[in-house]
């Protein structure tokens, strides 16, 4: 997931991630209303109605332009009533959805009907539940409203920063419009995670020290009018008007105001916390899991598993790392000792300064430039891929991920990226820039983004974790098949332990919320088998005690594709064509697994003639 200045795969996903961010006042009548006649207007609408309750997810894709501009001086609404608009919006949705099945629709129209149903179902599924954020259409499902990878503290600032444009007055009013709200966005998160600690759905105490220093951080900031009023007075050099004074008064004043509220809470909240790291010890924890598991693999896996499942895919990968090591002189104990010796080898580590920081950087483009040059191999359709590699905010480094990445805007106009977590330069080796690279931007999550793009709009806003980190590992699969490792044993261990890492999740993440694993059990497990050093694993560790369920679907989702490509192959024989399959899994746009397998069928059986 999986799962932070904005991208725009984290914009879309706050669609719902902070589900009540698809809540505006005045939304529900509209959708409410009677559906138009035709499918495809009706779904088109539907998405705009979306961008409506979400309009950040407008911004990010770059339409929030003519008729739509109002859109740019809004943020939505993170309120408990929002959240109940949001459940009345899905379930209109659904029922009018029924009104167009018919087998005379062309298939893009019913393959985005069952994305809808799907999103919606799972979605309702999700707010039935007595507390956390649920993603309808996105990745980041979460149990804790405000915690160290989740809440408006971290999301609208660097949403401000990194995504609102400022091009001239009218887009600098809008930016202060959005400031103005940020204060009653904070207020209504207040409200849920009350809520929540009153009936002792409380985040663990690790979480809390985090989510505590980090809002520190920004409120210091914000005290000091900081990165709030300075991103709108660096882009307004050349745009006559007051825009410090006036963002520094609303800063200064009505946000700090609400962070200090936020704050307080936290503080409260971490004197009755436990150091349970896993849901179990939550009220309705097993419904919560199992909810978040079914949402984040589109499977009714059960814990165990999933659980077992990861076992034996490390099994599997183990045996295919072994002989590498071997080859390279290291022969002695388990695998995961033999990686975490190689990541103690001088020769594959940068540096941990700036001038590493520049080089991991370097080092990920120059990966990226090389598959750019071999995917005509791998695709008949191709899209510009359209990227940039940048360093995560300071303030976000202790709680973020080593990376992630989406698409730019539809338009062109704001490319994707590859946001880098570079605080410590040692979670980062020179055998395993490129794989991430591949993850994260091409051909993975910046690359299947442009051609969702290229969907109905309502088919760029849903999206399935299963899909879009099955497929983003798939995308490092293809860097090894496309000959990105060839004569670097090394660069092979980097992309398999990768791979491996994602199998660890899916014993590390069900240990954690299903068999009460501590989290120093899950990060000295982690460490251990994988080999991966301590300041990688135990903030993924904390990732997944925050989003339960988003780590497992890298691995379901990759084994899916992969099992789909081998049933192509075995039926197509000569008929079968690298590029024809990789175009039917990207083209067909981001759909649950089972989705995935009809447009994959279908393919094949065009393919069959």
């Amino acid at each position: 997931m999986d799962q932070t200045v904005f991208s725009r795969r984290q914009t879309l996903a706050l669609l719902g991630a902070s589900s009540a961010a698809l809540a505006l006042p005045g939304c529900q009548k509209a959708i409410g209303s009677a559906a138009p006649a035709d499918a495809t207007a009706w779904l088109d609408s539907l998405a705009w109605q979306l961008l409506e309750l979400g309009p950040e997810g407008a911004t990010s894709l770059g339409i929030d332009k003519g008729d739509r501009a109002g859109l740019r001086s809004r943020l939505g609404d993170r309120s408990a009533a929002g959240q109940a608009r949001v459940a009345a919006v899905l379930r209109s949705a659904l029922k009018q959805a029924e009104r167009f099945e018919s087998p005379a629709l062309d298939q893009t129209t019913r393959t985005s009907l069952a994305v809808v149903k799907s999103a919606f179902s799972v979605g309702l599924d999700g707010l039935a539940l007595p507390y956390g954020d649920v993603a309808v259409g996105g990745w980041r499902n979460t149990p804790y409203v405000v915690i160290q990878n989740v809440g408006a503290y971290l999301d609208v600032p660097r949403f401000l920063d990194s995504e609102h444009p400022v091009r001239d007055a009218a887009d600098a009013e809008a930016y202060l419009a959005r400031l103005e709200q940020f204060p009653a966005v904070l207020d209504g998160e207040l409200e849920r995670l009350a809520a929540a600690g009153r009936i002792g759905a409380i985040a663990p105490s690790f979480l809390l020290d985090k989510a505590i220093r980090q809002m520190e951080m920004t409120l210091a900031d914000a005290r000091a009018g900081g990165g709030l009023v300075e991103s709108l007075v660096r882009r307004t050099r050349d745009i006559p008007g007051t825009w410090q004074a006036r963002a520094r008064t609303i800063t200064t004043g009505p946000v700090v105001a609400a962070l200090e509220r936020q704050l307080a809470e936290l503080k409260a909240q971490r004197g009755k916390a436990s150091d349970h790291a896993g849901l179990w010890a939550r009220p309705k924890g097993d419904e919560w899991y199992a909810w978040g598991l079914r949402a984040s693999t589109t499977t009714s896996h059960s814990p165990e598993e999933v659980h077992q499942y990861g076992l034996e895919a490390l099994k599997e990968l183990n045996a295919r790392m072994d002989p590498i090591l071997r080859s390279l002189g290291y022969t002695k104990g388990t695998v995961g000792a033999r990686m975490a010796a190689l990541g103690e080898d001088p020769r594959f580590q940068f540096p941990n300064n700036d001038e590493g920081r520049a080089e991991v950087i370097a080092t990920m483009q120059a990966k990226i430039d090389f598959i750019r040059t071999k995917l005509p191999l791998a695709f008949r359709t191709l899209v510009k891929g359209n990227l940039e590699i940048r360093r995560l905010p300071l303030a976000e480094e202790a709680g973020a991920p080593g990376a992630y990445g989406g698409a730019g805007s539809i338009d062109g106009t704001v490319p994707g990226k590859i946001w880098l977590n570079l605080g410590d330069v040692s979670r980062h080796t020179r055998y395993s820039v490129a794989t991430l690279g591949f993850h994260e931007g091409i051909p993975g999550h910046v690359w299947q983004g442009e051609y969702a793009n290229r969907l109905p709009l309502i088919r760029t806003l849903l999206a399935f974790n299963a899909y879009s980190e099955g497929w983003a590992l798939y995308a490092e699969t293809l860097g090894d098949e496309l000959g990105a490792y060839e004569g670097d044993p090394v660069g092979q261990l980097g992309y398999l332990q990768s791979i491996a890492f994602r199998a660890c999740r899916l014993v590390v993440d069900t240990g954690l919320h299903a068999k009460r694993w501590t989290r120093e059990q899950a990060v000295q497990w982690f460490a251990e088998t994988n080999g991966s050093g301590l300041a990688e694993v135990a903030p993924e560790v904390d990732r997944y005690c925050s989003w339960p369920g988003q780590a497992c679907g890298y691995k379901m989702g990759h084994t899916e594709i992969l099992s789909l490509r081998d049933k192509a192959r075995r039926e197509l024989g000569d008929k079968y064509d690298l590029r024809d399959f990789n175009d039917a899994v990207v083209t067909g746009g981001n759909v649950p697994l089972d989705v995935l397998g009809q447009n994959v069928d279908r393919y094949i059986a065009a393919a069959k003639g």
